[in-house]
């Protein structure tokens, strides 16, 4: 049996839309078998993203504030409520098919926290779960944020890791249960290089899913 394989993508600053867009057209592929199972490493300009369980006021600014500020809002269909994208941050997007010997949801998420919980290691950080929350802490607050989408087995949206995360933005919005959040430049008392937690998160995403990176690349045609 041949190893599976998954690509690469690191796509550095996109546009929340331009990566929706990408995110979709890869999904598609993935699904149609015309691409293989596709990891996709970028940073987001200021957004705030609305999951299927966001309440009316979990945003805590008018629109004439989010201008000020520089932050668009996008609604979307991953699970979970509101959450923070910003500059200095890693968003993933997982987009593999869980078929045929994946297909459970709760341990796709649980891997996923996995993951992260290595990375986090790499870095001398104890990052953990919490029983009954999504997404990743440590005893200072929740350093990773989890919300993901699956449709026929396949993954879209996926995990914000704070590297160098400006945590004020997280002050404007009443994310997923209310917990504090932290930073990896917090609690190192330092600035951390973002592709060197990249490529860490590379490493230890194909151990959890049992995958080889086979190709990194740094742009895509959207």
């Amino acid at each position: 049996m041949s190893e599976r394989k998954f690509l690469v993508q690191r796509l550095g600053l996109m546009d929340y839309e331009d990566a929706l867009a990408v995110q979709k057209q890869t999904e598609l592929a993935v699904r149609q078998r015309q691409q293989q199972d596709t990891l996709l490493l970028l940073e987001h300009p200021h957004v705030f993203t609305v999951g299927r369980r966001a309440g009316s006021g979990s945003i805590l600014l008018d629109q004439e504030q989010l201008n000020r500020r520089g932050v668009t809002v996008f609604e979307t269909n991953r699970g979970g409520k509101v959450t923070y994208h910003g500059l200095g941050q890693i968003v993933g997007y997982p987009i593999i098919s869980l078929s045929p010997d994946r297909e459970d949801v709760h341990r796709y998420v649980r891997d996923i926290e996995g993951v992260l919980i290595r990375v986090m290691s790499d870095f001398g950080i104890d990052a953990f779960r919490i029983e009954g929350l999504t997404g990743v802490h440590t005893t200072e607050g929740k350093i990773a944020a989890i919300g993901v989408h699956i449709a026929r087995w396949v993954t879209t949206h996926g995990f914000a890791l704070n590297v160098n995360t400006d945590l004020s933005y997280f002050d404007y919005i009443i994310a997923c249960e209310g917990e504090p959040v932290i930073s990896m430049e917090v609690l190192l008392g330092r600035e951390v290089e973002l592709q060197e937690v990249e490529d860490s998160i590379i490493e230890h995403f194909g151990e959890v899913f049992e995958m080889r990176p086979e190709e990194v690349t740094s742009a895509v045609e959207v």
